[in-house]
This record gives structure tokens, sequence and C-alpha cells, in this order.
């Protein structure tokens, strides 16, 4: 802040200064940064099959009880847990969908916006990347427009709402650990899993290298889009690619298809994952 030129003198330089240390102390950013937000009493989880828990309990069905977000199963410890444990009337609701892709995610968020949600919590994305072919990948261009009209749906109808939203895995990452598994390699090829990045994974050719590094980027630029809007919104807060980040394991993948994550995967995730959140401080102790 600029001050009217007066003469300095030293009492008037440390009155500057004491005056300067106290604005800072009481800069209103700070403040707003330190400020826990309220704990909701609604929540509303959007996103794909890794939400919904997929293949984390049985034989190729949803298990949202294990969902990394609104799950109930204590091993799990899923955001709503956490803040269950400070606000004991927390509803959550699932409304995430298997196979969706963020072509889905306006869909979803008026659910979100029909239930009032004070909390809602994004991952989606992977199976854009995770196509039949690299061709058919969705564009980056197309995500961020499908992304950003799935924000503006949540923010119009919830102006109030804090929304998280998760990083994409590293699917080359599942390459890496599953490749020299050969349930894991029989499993994807059957069941035609993420062959964008699964096809052929003992093959060494320049060309399946590249085509592995080219769908990894792709996830990147997701992640970067995820980014660049979330940073664009007040209550919305990234995780700073904390998912895509995690060196995850084979065994914290489902052994049903190699491909979701299974019970630990889905902890994994609600740690990970709260830890950027809104609240992990004030609940952590008392939910872990």
């Amino acid at each position: 802040m600029l001050r009217p030129v007066v003469p300095l003198t030293l009492a008037t330089a440390l009155t500057g200064l004491a005056g300067l240390t106290g604005a800072v102390l009481a800069a209103p950013g700070a403040a707003a940064e330190a400020a826990e937000a309220p704990v909701p009493t609604r929540m509303v989880a959007l996103g794909d099959s890794i939400t919904r828990g997929f293949n984390a309990c049985g034989w190729y069905v949803d298990c949202i009880g294990r969902s990394w977000s609104t799950g109930h199963d204590t091993a799990v410890r899923s955001h709503y847990l956490r803040l269950a444990a400070r606000e004991p009337s927390l509803t959550p609701y699932n409304a995430a969908a298997t196979g969706a892709r963020v072509a889905d995610l306006a869909r979803q968020a008026q659910i979100a916006v029909d239930r009032r949600a004070q909390y809602v919590t994004i991952l989606i994305g992977a199976n854009d990347a995770c196509a039949p072919t690299e061709e058919r990948m969705t564009p980056v261009a197309d995500f961020e427009t499908r992304f950003r009209v799935g924000l503006r749906t949540l923010r119009e109808g919830l102006p109030g709402a804090e929304v998280f939203v998760a990083s994409i895995p590293d699917l080359r990452r599942l390459w890496q650990v599953g490749r020299g598994n050969a349930v894991a390699r029989t499993a994807w090829a059957r069941f035609g899993i993420c062959q964008s990045m699964l096809a052929r994974p003992l093959s060494a050719s320049a060309a399946d290298i590249a085509r592995r590094e080219r769908v990894r980027q792709r996830v990147i630029d997701y992640n970067a889009v995820l980014r660049r809007l979330c940073a664009q919104d007040a209550r919305c807060r990234f995780d700073d690619d904390a998912v895509f980040d995690y060196r995850f394991t084979l065994a914290q993948v489902s052994k049903w298809d190699y491909f979701h994550p299974n019970g630990n995967g889905q902890a994994v995730l609600a740690r990970v994952t709260y830890a950027r959140s809104f609240w992990p401080a004030a609940v952590w102790a008392s939910a872990r």
C-alpha cells in the first residue's frame, strides 16, 4: 500500500515498521487461509468407477461402502467418516457412475445441486484416457470444456459449497507394477482394460514405448486442466497432483481386474486426498 511521503526519522521508521508488521499479521489473505471451512452436513461424491469402489469388495460390482469419498467401511476411513467424527449429522451421497467420462460431470453435478451439497468431491478423467485405442482418448480441449461446464453447474447451483478435485492416477504406473504379473496381463487383455495404455504390456518396441508416454502425457494434460480451472474458483481445492504422484503397488489393486483400487487402495486414496482437503488438521486426530 502506498503512503504519503513524510520526513524519515528513527521514530517514524519504527512506527512504520510496527504498522507494517501488524498489517502483515492481520492481512485478509492470511486470515482467510487460516480460517477453517465449516464442517458440512451434506456431501456428494462425483466421478467414475474409482469413486464407486468398483471391484473393491467383489466380482465386477460397485462397492460404494468402500469408496474413498463417501464410504462407511472403517478400514477405508473415507472423507465422510473423517468428517462425521466432527459432524455426526453428515449425510453422504455417491453420485459417481461406473464408466463415466468427464462428459457426464455436468449431469452428476446437477444431482449434487439437487441434494444441496455443502461439500463435493470430484475424481474423474481416467476413462477419458483409458480408451480402447489411443486415438479414442478425449481431446484435452474437449476435456476442459466439459469440466468447466461441470464446475459451472456446481457453482451456479451451490455458490457456497466446498469442492475438492482429486488428480487422475498415473496410468503408466499401473503398467509398471502389473506388466510382470501374468494374471494381470491376462485380465487386461481378456477384459479389454485401458488398452490405450495396457495393450501389449511386454512390448519394448519404440512404437509401444512412445504410445505409453503419450497416454501418460494426456493424463498430465488433463490434470493441468483440473488444476487451472479449480484455481479460478475460491471454494475449489485441487490435490496438487497427490493422487497422480502416489507410487501405488499391485497389492493396492483389485485382483478381479488388476485395474481398480481394492480396499487397501481405497484407503490410500482416502488418506492421500484427505490430507489435501479443507479440514485435514482439524479432523485428522479424531478420525484416524
